[in-house]
């Protein structure tokens, strides 16, 4: 885009907000001089109060879109000021002149939209990566269905691929026509932060250098921080391998959980803080010292931490669960870890840690280990593992916390089975059955979107399930396919008699297939020798 371009865009834009701005002036108005009837689901039953506030919401979705634009523009204004402010310097400028020369594009960028002259450097690299770089992503911040926000997101995990790399990455994400492209709603659609997530996933199983060598690099970082805060209060932080901490945050939540109840004033932040203040503080047990020559020197693994006694999902590649691959494995709550870390999971944490096989195939789940078989219980585990957390659009809330839920009541005629069930967490669940919030559309390996009481959709996310990197053949043979342990017929479960249902009644005719069969039931063994 060159500056007479640039000048239209800005053009358009303003025209644009010009017209949004009487929109809002003459809805205002409209607003005011109106009588309201509040219903039970928060919006107004008159039908004309009723369009005004799905106005409103055009205009903020509308808005969004303006500024996303807004964003792209300022992106291309300044890898152009930059661009045009390197050509005036001479062709045998120094290094000091050109460096010179840098310091005072930062610097003018940095008046110009007052901000610090670091905030400003950082602004042009991003600048240049997505004008140069990432063309799918500056070309989605300018049609408004990418924010700013995701566009930074985007630089930040592309950082370090090759550039083959980096274009697959946007490739997943925002082209529909990719090999792979990315699964439920549109990349734009997730908050950030759940973006960020599934980004950092692709990025885990695609970087050049593998999980297993970043981690071993990075676990010998591991510390425990103290930070003085204000009012008597303090800041205790601790950098810890993935699995240690994810087993500490989800047995905290579960001992505060068990302290909740109608007497209890505490709110569930306070409760975990008090559990974990009562757990160090208490009397615990030793800690081994590690003899000096144990392990050369700054490669030094963690000590003889219990395994936690959480009940996490982890999910693992069955080559990685072999040790024929490096491909990362994934604790639920919080994504990729290396598979040396997954074996010891399963191996160690087999009572406290829910292994998921995935198919060599298309990388799909094939079955939740078997602690039990009741029928109710692998229900629930195959739940947490296709929602991973509450479905509610945005909602971070991880599944040890959220509620088993029938989509269609049964009193609606709904049944107990995986496709009638979601997880939201107990604030969604309750805006479920207080208001016109509905999920809908969810199968056996779909989580359910969402439809708003204006009648907006909101699309379920989904993970990602990638076909798993075989390990090579023997010298001079090739894989003619897999073993029959896929194709067999899965055994029947027990029958139940001891319901772990969700509710007091549990349709047992009508149930969906059984899951798929584990074709390595005696994975324990296995992985411990």
């Amino acid at each position: 885009m060159d500056a007479k371009a640039a000048v239209q865009t800005v053009k358009g834009i303003g025209s644009s907000v010009a017209v949004l701005a009487v929109f809002v002036h003459e809805a205002a108005g409209a607003v005011a001089g109106s009588v309201s009837v509040t219903g039970s689901g928060g919006l107004t039953v008159a039908d004309p109060l009723r369009d005004e506030a799905d106005a409103w919401l055009d205009v903020l979705a509308g808005t969004a879109r303006l500024e996303a634009r807004v964003a792209a523009l300022k992106v291309q204004a300044a890898a152009g000021f930059a661009a045009a402010a390197a050509a005036l310097a001479a062709p045998d400028a120094s290094v000091s002149e050109r460096d010179a020369l840098e310091m005072s594009v930062t610097a003018e960028v940095a008046c110009a939209l007052t901000v610090s002259e670091g905030a400003a450097a950082r602004f042009l690299e991003e600048s240049a990566r997505l004008s140069t770089d990432l063309p799918l992503t500056l070309a989605a911040l300018g049609a408004g269905t990418l924010s700013w926000q995701h566009g930074r997101i985007m630089c930040d995990e592309t950082e370090g691929l090759s550039p083959e790399a980096a274009a697959a990455f946007e490739a997943h994400f925002l082209d529909p026509d990719a090999p792979n492209p990315a699964r439920g709603c549109a990349a734009g659609e997730l908050t950030p932060a759940r973006f960020r997530a599934k980004a950092r996933y692709w990025r885990e199983r695609h970087h050049p250098v593998s999980i297993e060598k970043r981690h071993h690099k990075c676990v010998t970082d591991r510390r425990l921080e103290y930070a003085p805060d204000r009012d008597g209060m303090a800041w205790l932080s601790a950098y810890l391998p993935a699995d240690q901490a994810a087993g500490i945050w989800d047995r905290t939540t579960a001992a505060a959980r068990t302290l909740q109840g109608p007497a209890e004033t505490r709110t569930l932040p306070q409760l975990r803080a008090d559990v974990a203040a009562a757990w160090l503080l208490g009397p615990g047990q030793r800690l081994h010292r590690m003899p000096a020559g144990s392990a050369p020197a700054g490669s030094v693994p963690p000590g003889k931490v219990p395994s936690p006694r959480a009940q996490v999902l982890v999910t693992v590649p069955v080559f990685s669960l072999l040790g024929l691959t490096e491909e990362p494995a994934t604790l639920d709550g919080y994504g990729p870890i290396p598979p040396s870390m997954a074996r010891r999971l399963v191996a160690d944490g087999a009572a406290s840690f829910l292994r998921v096989l995935t198919d060599p195939r298309d990388g799909a789940p094939l079955e939740i280990g078997r602690t039990s078989y009741r029928l109710t219980k692998p229900m629930r585990q195959w739940l947490r593992l296709r929602d991973a957390r509450c479905t509610f659009p945005g909602c971070n809330n991880h599944s040890l916390d959220n509620d088993a839920d029938h989509i269609l009541a049964w009193a609606d005629g709904g049944t107990t089975g995986v496709t009638n069930l979601g997880q939201p967490c107990p604030k969604h669940h309750r805006l479920k059955h207080a208001t016109a919030w509905r999920p809908v559309g969810v199968t056996r390996e779909s989580p359910p979107g969402w439809i708003s009481p204006t009648g907006r959709s909101y699309p379920a996310e989904q993970q990602d399930w990638e076909p798993p990197t075989w390990p090579e053949p023997p010298p001079g043979q090739e894989w003619q396919g897999l073993p029959d342990w896929f194709d067999q017929d899965p055994e029947p479960p027990e029958s139940p008699d001891d319901l772990d249902g969700v509710g007091s009644q549990i349709a047992f005719d009508g149930v969906e297939p059984p899951l798929p069969v584990d074709p390595w039931p005696y994975w324990s063994s296995s992985t411990a020798a």
